[in-house]
């Protein structure tokens, strides 16, 4: 999507509003011994009393209002039976529509004990983000977002999931630009144009290359397998740099 008047940033700003709350809603409900399934009915009823419909639901069918990723899961793990426990690493990412409008979040939650290396993973996998934030800006090209997150993750001994890319989004989930990278590319040529719509979400990793699918069809594991981290916001590029429309308030 392309914003070009200020009632589609209104739309957007509001959709984004009520997937940070829900996000963070939950991610203060967390505790250990609750399912991932129990968290997610949270994160349903958030959303269905904003009057927002979530978003891989409605567009892929995914068996869940939110996708809640634990451990060795980095991405797209379906809520049911599993117990979350002391030292879980847990991904949380909302993504809802109201009135046409979609925007997509997420975070890495740590539940307590945690050890040095998780917190030091998380807290570089949210700079890894705001790095790429950081790039977003009209006429830039796309590639400088994958190629400043690429030297930042280099610099800290860390690797990048390289098939998770950020995206388009704002009258869908995915649109156009399918896939943006968020790790160091060469031959992309694409510009980054005043209003356009995406995602910034790396995912930082102490190792691992690659997702690959799971024998439930949605759950992603990491390749080879080390602990992954995933920011993400939904941001709308200026002349002056990213508006960040994925806020609580």
């Amino acid at each position: 999507m392309t914003i070009t008047r200020q009632d589609e940033l209104d739309g957007l700003k509001h959709i984004g509003r009520i997937v940070a709350n829900t996000m963070q809603a939950m991610a203060r409900a967390m505790e250990p011994g609750m399912t991932t399934g129990e968290l997610d009915e949270i994160g349903r009823d958030l959303l269905e009393r904003e009057g927002a419909v979530s978003a891989p639901q409605s567009t892929y069918g995914f068996p869940g209002a939110t996708c809640i990723s634990v451990n060795e899961e980095i991405a797209h793990g379906i809520p049911g039976d599993r117990v979350i426990a002391k030292g879980d690493l847990v991904n949380i990412d909302v993504s809802a529509s109201k009135d046409g409008y979609f925007a997509d979040t997420g975070a890495t939650f740590r539940i307590a004990p945690t050890r040095p290396s998780q917190d030091r993973l998380c807290r570089d996998g949210r700079r890894a983000m705001q790095i790429g934030i950081g790039q977003v800006r009209h006429g830039r090209p796309l590639s400088s977002i994958g190629n400043a997150i690429g030297r930042f993750a280099a610099e800290q001994g860390y690797t990048l999931i390289r098939n998770l890319a950020s995206h388009g989004v704002g009258r869908s989930l995915h649109e156009y630009p399918e896939e943006i990278a968020t790790w160091p590319t060469r031959d992309d040529r694409r510009q980054i144009n005043k209003g356009l719509v995406i995602t910034v979400e790396p995912f930082l990793s102490t190792g691992g290359l690659w997702a690959s699918d799971g024998p439930d069809g949605w759950t992603l594991y990491s390749e080879p397998r080390a602990p992954v981290v995933q920011y993400e916001h939904t941001v709308v590029a200026t002349e002056r740099g990213a508006i960040v429309v994925t806020l609580p308030g």
